[in-house]
């Protein structure tokens, strides 16, 4: 099943292993490591990163989308949020 994560993008939510909030010392480094490596996947718009998306393939998503809006999505509840009112 693919999940919503903000503006039109979307993940295999079988995939995620793990969402967490962009603001600890550790997810820092661990953003700034998978930008280093090229593995870091940017759907934020422009907007501020809200929540970091760990995939199985190593993968990092930084979505505009809030830690709570996108586990409730992943967990299969419909959500209007604030950060997807897309034009």
């Amino acid at each position: 099943m693919m999940t919503n994560i903000g503006f039109g993008n979307f993940v295999a939510s079988s995939r995620v292993v793990a969402v967490a909030g962009p603001d600890s010392a550790p997810i820092k480094r661990l953003v700034q490591d998978a930008k280093d490596a090229g593995i870091a996947v940017d759907v934020t718009c422009g907007r501020k990163t809200q929540s970091v998306i760990l995939t199985d393939s190593g993968h990092v998503i930084l979505s505009a989308l809030a830690t709570r809006s996108v586990q409730k999505r992943l967990a299969g509840e419909e959500e209007k949020d604030e950060a997807d009112d897309e034009a």
